[in-house]
């Protein structure tokens, strides 16, 4: 067995958990969050490129930091969560949370299957170290939102396609 991962209704709403391959080849709802990750002086953000061994979206391109909920999971819980997992950034008691950016329910498709899922999108400043987790980042670097935009526009740079459904209420 595998990992387990909270399933929702396409309302948001919690309705249960399943193992995360059977969530992706039967297309059930679920949900994930994500933080976009703003330098402390707003003028760039941090874009990551996946390892080629991620179940979804492998070695596609991401400006979000995240990952599906738990069972029982408060999404701003799991996107403090898959900051400190995938880039090693760890909130101290003083530090102010990610807030809340953006909310999607996306509807896509991804190798030939559907895939639905309740999108969170949370967005922090911060300027201090980053560590990747080797199985999930395989390179990141800091660019403006100009610079991701330009590569937003080429059809063959693979971006992942959840997020692109938020950029519109994260990007400058």
């Amino acid at each position: 067995m595998g990992e387990t991962i909270a399933v929702y209704d396409r309302e948001g709403r919690e309705t249960g958990s399943a193992d995360r391959a059977e969530v992706y080849a039967r297309g059930l709802w679920h949900a994930s969050a994500g933080v976009l990750v703003r330098s402390r002086d707003d003028e760039r953000i941090y874009v990551h490129r996946r390892t080629d061994t991620k179940m979804v979206f492998a070695g596609m391109h991401d400006c979000l930091a995240g990952g599906v909920l738990d069972p029982g999971e408060d999404p701003a819980e799991a996107a403090v969560r898959e900051l400190g997992e995938e880039l090693g950034i760890v909130l101290g008691e003083t530090d102010s949370p990610p807030r809340l950016r953006a909310r999607a329910a996306w509807d896509g498709q991804w190798l030939g299957r559907p895939m639905r899922c309740h999108l969170f999108a949370y967005e922090l400043h911060y300027d201090g170290p980053i560590r990747h987790q080797p199985e999930e980042i395989a390179a990141g670097w800091w660019w403006t939102d100009a610079e991701l935009r330009a590569h937003l526009g080429d059809p063959r740079w693979p971006f992942v396609p959840d997020t692109r459904v938020l950029l519109a209420d994260l990007l400058r």
